[in-house]
């Protein structure tokens, strides 16, 4: 049997609620948005011979947790950041978040606000963060199918498996692929190409499927069929030009791919 989601303060049946003061509160008006493009999809040609997944704000509720965790952090520091300029960090790994921070605040500040946010974070993500809505359902239909799965996260190791067996979700991947793993994180392709040789399937024959415009550029330089669910950033013109698919939800998703059959 698979283990339950734990279900933390802030949840509801395993999904996130509002709370006072915490980054859900920003507003999304980039669900229209997604909603649109999302009527506009094409259809998949085939059954992808490989799906692989982003983690943080794809599967799982963990960019508003981070952000959070970021906020606090900076406000127990006296960092005077204001709230939009954690979102320039969705997609993008450790190290380039503390650089992009260190310009901001400074090195040694930005040590210390990380260090911090870490050990909030840490505490979390080890109670277990909330599933994306329909992340189940779609990795039933895939193991229904046969069909082999992947993660390729910026995340390091071991928090990311971590994470992703808290949440009840590590045994459902066959290979995780951590920014640990490859010399370049996203945007770079290195995590995706290194998750399609670890299920042995050519890059152009997997199904990535992302949250965000870093993540996109990534699956996309590593030549596979990509599909982007927008969490806390909205595609802009420039995503939008990519060329790939823009749905609002990953139930969306899992209708294309029963479409394909």
């Amino acid at each position: 049997m698979r283990a339950a989601l734990p279900v933390r303060p802030g949840t509801l049946n395993g999904h996130r609620r509002g709370v006072p003061g915490r980054i859900e509160d920003v507003s999304e008006p980039h669900v229209s948005t997604a909603r649109e493009l999302s009527a506009q999809v094409p259809p998949l040609a085939a059954l992808p011979a490989a799906v692989v997944f982003d983690m943080d704000g794809l599967m799982l509720e963990s960019e508003r947790e981070i952000l959070d965790c970021m906020r606090r952090a900076a406000a127990e520091q006296a960092q005077d950041i204001e709230p939009d300029y954690w979102l320039g960090m969705i997609g993008h790994s450790g190290p380039t978040c503390r650089a992009m921070l260190g310009e901001r605040i400074g090195a040694a500040a930005a040590d210390a606000l990380f260090g911090r946010s870490h050990a909030l974070y840490v505490e979390r993500a080890e109670a277990g963060i909330a599933h994306r809505p329909g992340i189940v359902a779609l990795l039933d239909l895939l193991a229904a199918h046969g069909i082999p799965r992947a993660v390729a996260t910026s995340t390091r190791a071991p928090l990311a498996q971590r994470k992703l067996a808290a949440a009840g979700l590590l045994e459902r991947f066959d290979a995780v692929c951590t920014s640990s793993d490859v010399a370049h994180p996203k945007p770079a392709p290195d995590v995706y190409l290194l998750a399609a040789a670890r299920l042995g399937v050519a890059p152009a024959r997997c199904l990535a499927l992302e949250d965000s415009p870093t993540g996109v550029r990534a699956a996309l330089a590593a030549g596979m069929t990509t599909i982007q669910v927008p969490d806390l950033l909205a595609p802009d013109e420039a995503v939008r030009a990519l060329g790939h698919r823009i749905v609002d939800s990953l139930d969306r998703v899992r209708a294309l791919i029963e479409g394909a059959r």
